[in-house]
């Protein structure tokens, strides 16, 4: 039986870079699974790898069907992004291990689906100075910078992953990302070992 590896952290924290590295590692042999939203796509992001970029008729079609496995809802400040995992038959875990980005909300949701022994959670973090000036970095390259939504995003964080709700998911293990290599060599170690 194969694993749902969840990796979550705040806003840029390196999640991504980590997760896409990992994902080549051949060792570790993990499939993705692409999330969907509702929200724009970004400069530099593509259709079907990052996310699957629809709208809220779909999300509700597929809602109204129970291909929704978990969902999060945030009103932004451009409107309400969705972000969710569907059951859409690209997930099976008989055939191999898995992997996608998510929150401890998510997490959580795929453990009542998947059934907690079978997701693996990979919780990143960073010093919030390093989160705010990385995600400065990366809004200015947008062709239209969303500064507001990046400080709502940045302080529902503080919410969204305090200590309280990482202690109540039941996560013990976490990995600091101040240094890429040695926190891509812990994750990989440990996956190594619970995989």
């Amino acid at each position: 039986m194969g694993k749902f590896i969840c990796f979550m952290g705040k806003s840029s924290t390196g999640k991504d870079t980590v997760f896409q590295c990992l994902l080549e590692d051949k060792e570790l042999g993990l499939r993705t699974v692409v999330p969907y939203t509702t929200r724009p796509i970004r400069a530099g992001e593509m259709q079907g790898v990052e996310y699957f970029f629809t709208d809220e008729k779909e999300y509700q079609r597929l809602a109204d069907a129970g291909k929704v496995i978990e969902e999060r809802s945030y009103h932004t400040y451009y409107g309400l992004w969705r972000y969710f995992t569907v059951n859409d038959g690209n997930i099976d875990l008989q055939s191999g291990n898995y992997a996608s980005i998510g929150t401890l909300e998510a997490y959580i949701r795929l453990c009542e689906f998947f059934g907690r022994a079978n997701v693996i959670p990979v919780l990143i973090e960073v010093e919030d100075g390093i989160r705010l000036r990385r995600a400065l970095e990366r809004e200015i390259t947008q062709e239209h910078p969303g500064y507001e939504e990046l400080c709502r995003r940045f302080l529902a964080d503080c919410e969204d992953f305090s200590e309280e709700k990482i202690e109540e998911s039941g996560i013990g293990r976490r990995f600091y990302n101040d240094d890429l290599e040695r926190c891509l060599e812990e994750i990989k170690d440990y996956l190594m070992e619970v995989l």
